[in-house]
């Protein structure tokens, strides 16, 4: 998996490594395309030894063998520098910094796609989650809304159509306001403590277009909004393939320019997408969008 370069789309910025051939590889399966270290201490000099990450793992001693080193890179436990990665056949130079993460160090394994936005488009103007009054759209067991409190939240909505999925210790943290059982299409700035700094979004079986609306809404002027984009919740049930995937590149680019372009159209400022760093738990690629709020907002 790559992150790709930033293509132009209308006014906004698509990324996928499905439409550029220019990329700053962390890591890729195909081999490296570059001549420097990146950040995550892998060389990327194509001179220099490569090996499968389920083969490094089990040679470093972190797995005791390739099927247990399999299971951890598909739960998202195996960080390349900060970034999960969870192709096991993914080729890393063979003096790549790798770690495991425990499965309790985060919720859910949804708290790295969130990190992957951070690491990606904090360049961009994405802001820092400390000091600021957050909202987590689709929280579930609180993946999102954990990232955020260890970044320094100053509270953090935590709102979900569904009842009971907070993980305990999650729940129990004074910054964080439970909404449960609260569809998003019905929530209104004055169902909020504040109209939010910074928006997170990981819905499912719900198009963002439905979300978007009200995000747009509720924000707080100059907001910073991250979106979780699934084509699979994009594209229609007929585009789907065996097992609910969406097979067909164009179409998840399709569902990416979908809700790029219904961004736009209520008013917020989409700065750029990328790839998710890790896909779905059934295995759809997902990607991530970092837009902005107006400096106008209404909810001044």
């Amino acid at each position: 998996m790559s992150w790709a370069t930033n293509r132009a789309y209308g006014s906004a910025f698509v990324q996928s490594s499905e439409q550029s051939e220019r990329y700053e590889p962390v890591w890729t399966s195909t081999g490296c395309g570059g001549d420097r270290d990146d950040a995550a201490g892998n060389c990327t000099d194509t001179g220099r030894n490569r090996e499968r990450l389920d083969v490094a793992l089990v040679r470093k001693g972190l797995a005791s063998s390739r099927s247990k080193a399999q299971r951890l890179i598909r739960e998202g436990r195996v960080l390349i520098g900060s970034l999960p990665v969870d192709k096991p056949s993914a080729l890393v130079d063979e003096r790549a910094r790798l770690r495991l993460v425990e499965g309790e160090d985060y919720v859910s394994r949804g708290a790295y796609k969130l990190l992957g936005a951070f690491e990606r488009f904090a360049r961009l103007g994405l802001g820092s989650p400390e000091g600021r009054e957050c909202l987590d759209i689709g929280a579930s067991t609180g993946g999102f809304t954990d990232v955020l409190l260890r970044m320094g939240a100053r509270r953090v909505v935590a709102l979900d159509v569904g009842h009971g999925q907070l993980d305990p210790v999650i729940a129990r943290d004074p910054r964080v306001v439970q909404m449960s059982g609260v569809n998003i299409r019905d929530v209104t700035v004055s169902d909020l403590p504040c109209p939010p700094e910074l928006v997170v979004s990981d819905v499912s079986f719900i198009s963002l277009t439905y979300v978007i609306p009200i995000i747009a809404s509720v924000v707080a002027p100059h907001a910073d909004v991250v979106l979780l984009v699934k084509p699979q919740f994009e594209v229609g049930r007929g585009n789907l393939g065996s097992g609910g995937i969406v097979e067909n590149p164009e179409l998840r680019m399709q569902a990416l320019r979908k809700v790029c372009d219904c961004a736009s159209a209520h008013g917020l400022r989409v700065v750029s997408t990328c790839d998710s760093p890790i896909t779905g738990a059934h295995g759809n690629r997902e990607y991530l969008l970092y837009a902005s709020a107006p400096r106008d907002s209404k909810n001044d």
